[in-house]
């Protein structure tokens, strides 16, 4: 019989669970805080169920000699390692969905709170103040909401501020204008969204993308007097920015539930007085506590029992007899779909992912969501080979296949079409005798290239001295290049330079990069 530890709370309801399933379960909710005695008792246990408090580390992941699986009661996994714990073939498991609804109506409650500064008012009259004429609200009715990320959580909220007459903006580059229509939302690019909006709400993940993505610039486009709603991540708004914007009063108000740095106990924003923080309470209602302890112990429970993986964050769900041959094939198209990820910058409508010879053969299951994985992953950070299918469905996105034997050079590859709203872009790959992917065709310019940490993507104009220039270029600045791969579609027409090189680049050294004469793109690429 298996046996699972609970080191935080979770519902008894939960504990149920696993024992109903036939899994031996030892209920300790304290014991996460204790670093010592978890290391002492952990290897013992062949799951681990958790929420936030208990950090499993490199260090307890190395003394979990049984240890199958970690089962994380909600979204973020920030307190797992999860290299370590894919080194030691530990599955990491969360629940992605448990906790939308929660989050979204806590992004509808600060929004009505800011519109009529009820915390304000609330604190006033309990001073024995009564500043009716003091506070002057606004009405939501009719009023625009832009969401700035229309995934599972931004929907609902759309849902609800429809609902409450709304009119409802959108900016997402995976969002389709098919799923826009469904939702009843209107779709627009980022600029538009923060020129229109009366209010804004965020929901998107923290990734090198998103950082920022109200940053000073970002809110000086706004209009005059929006109201700005974050209960996503801390780090998407600059918050020095913020509390100048709302000093000034071109922002009229903010509400905020996550920050930067958290526990927050202190920023200037808490000075001001039309601020709402509140601590990090997206998730915090008694039925999404309840429904992602129950969502865990029946995955922990299917995974021990049966073999069953669901939301696993870094495995994908392969039999052990394919294992050997699709494993390659799997971190080709994972592969693929972040090169051609981290080159799209208009919103996706398409993927087509295409198998030719032996590969074609194989389970392409695996391989569609690990390309998927990679195409969203640059944007949505905690997206994996479980959830990039329903999330590529509920965006719109369209996902084709297609399988067919040997027709080229190659035995087998592997060719992905992202298709945008202007454009299709191909990349394709394959596997070489080593074992390590390769990209063999970017755009149908044929080149070869393995695909390295770092790397620099240039497309420019087939002119002479062009590589010369970039190499001076690349010396000036002190990079050192690993590889050099070069490609063109004709004499004169265009030309790709795909260079793998140590370090990394900054935003600084991409802009000078991008002005060489006839340099029309360049792209940090990472792997």
């Amino acid at each position: 019989m298996p046996k699972v530890l609970v080191s935080d709370k979770l519902s008894k309801t939960a504990v149920q669970i696993f024992k109903d399933n036939g899994v031996e379960v030892d209920y300790l909710p304290d014991l996460g805080k204790d670093k010592e005695k978890l290391l002492e008792v952990i290897g013992q246990y062949d799951g681990l169920a958790i929420r936030s408090a208990t950090k499993v580390t490199e260090k307890v992941i190395a003394a979990a000699t049984n240890l199958k699986v970690i089962g994380r009661a909600g979204i973020g996994v920030d307190n797992v390692d999860i290299p370590a714990a894919t080194k030691k073939g530990v599955i990491v498991m969360n629940t992605p969905f448990g906790n939308s609804i929660t989050t979204a109506e806590h992004a509808i409650s600060l929004m009505m709170a800011l519109a009529r500064q009820l915390p304000e008012a609330d604190a006033s009259t309990r001073a024995g103040k009564w500043e009716k004429n003091r506070f002057m609200g606004v009405e939501v009715t009719n009023k625009v909401l832009g969401i700035i990320g229309c995934g599972n959580i931004g929907s609902i909220v759309a849902d609800r501020a429809l609902g409450l007459r709304m009119k409802v903006i959108a900016f997402d580059p995976f969002l389709s204008a098919d799923r826009a229509v469904t939702l009843g939302v209107e779709k627009v690019e980022l600029d538009e969204l923060l020129t229109r909006a009366d209010f804004i709400t965020l929901h998107v993940p923290l990734t090198e993308q998103t950082k920022n993505v109200l940053s000073a610039e970002a809110i000086a486009k706004t209009k005059k007097g929006v109201r700005i709603i974050n209960c996503a991540r801390g780090g998407l708004v600059d918050e020095a920015a913020l509390y100048d914007a709302l000093k000034s009063g071109h922002v009229a108000g903010a509400a905020l539930d996550v920050f930067l740095e958290e526990p927050a106990t202190e920023s200037p924003l808490f000075t001001l007085e039309n601020v709402i923080c509140t601590p990090h309470l997206g998730a915090s209602t008694t039925e999404a506590q309840e429904n992602v302890a129950l969502q865990v112990a029946e995955q922990i429970s299917a995974y021990l029992m049966t073999g069953e993986i669901t939301n696993a964050l870094n495995f994908p769900s392969i039999s052990a007899e394919e294992a050997p041959r699709l494993t390659p094939w799997v971190k080709l198209a994972e592969a693929l779909g972040s090169f051609a990820g981290q080159l799209t910058e208009t919103s996706i409508t398409g993927i087509r992912i295409e198998f030719e010879g032996a590969v074609a053969a194989l389970n392409t299951k695996p391989m569609v969501a690990a390309a998927l994985t990679g195409v969203m992953k640059p944007l949505l950070a905690d997206v994996n080979m479980v959830s990039a299918p329903q999330i590529a469905k509920e965006r719109g996105m369209q996902v084709e296949t297609v399988t067919r034997e040997q027709q080229g050079a190659y035995e087998s590859y592997i060719r992905l079409t992202v298709i945008t709203e202007r454009q299709e872009r191909a990349v394709a790959g394959t596997i070489f005798a080593n074992g390590k992917p390769r990209v063999i065709q970017v755009k149908g310019i044929n080149m070869e290239a393995e695909l390295t940490g770092s790397m620099i993507y240039v497309t420019n104009e087939d002119k002479p001295g062009h590589i010369g220039r970039l190499g001076t270029t690349l010396g000036d600045l002190g990079i050192n290049i690993a590889n050099f791969n070069l490609g063109r579609a004709d004499v004169g027409g265009d030309a790709i330079a795909l260079l793998s090189i140590d370090g990394n680049l900054t935003d600084d050294h991409l802009k000078t990069i991008a002005a060489l004469p006839g340099v029309k793109q360049a792209k940090a690429l990472r792997f």
